[in-house]
């Protein structure tokens, strides 16, 4: 059975992903991040760049899907909807694990 590398997100401690949320929430804004935390903007800036550092190895480890960026191509492209997008990878990947 074939099995799919873990989402780098996925690899990340509790505290990076909700790091990484808030990080999201407040548009990428740094100085609000670091407002919310209660420390300075360089502290908050080495913290995300250690995180940046984390994603980037977890990236490297993990083979491309052509599958799911076949669908990220096309959803930017306008040719296909994220929700449809997400049916059809769900299903490759279904059909994918169950063949040997």
């Amino acid at each position: 059975m074939n099995r799919r590398d873990p989402h780098p997100l996925d690899q990340l401690e509790a505290e990076d992903r909700e790091f990484v949320l808030r990080f999201v929430l407040a548009s990428g804004s740094l100085k609000d991040v670091a407002d919310d935390y209660g420390v300075s903007y360089p502290t908050l800036r080495a913290r995300l760049d250690r995180l940046i550092k984390r994603l980037n190895q977890a990236v490297e480890q993990r083979k491309p899907d052509p599958m799911a960026e076949l669908l990220a191509t096309m959803i930017e492209r306008g040719e296909l909807n994220s929700k449809a997008a997400q049916k059809l990878l769900k299903l490759h990947r279904e059909q994918s694990n169950g063949q040997t």
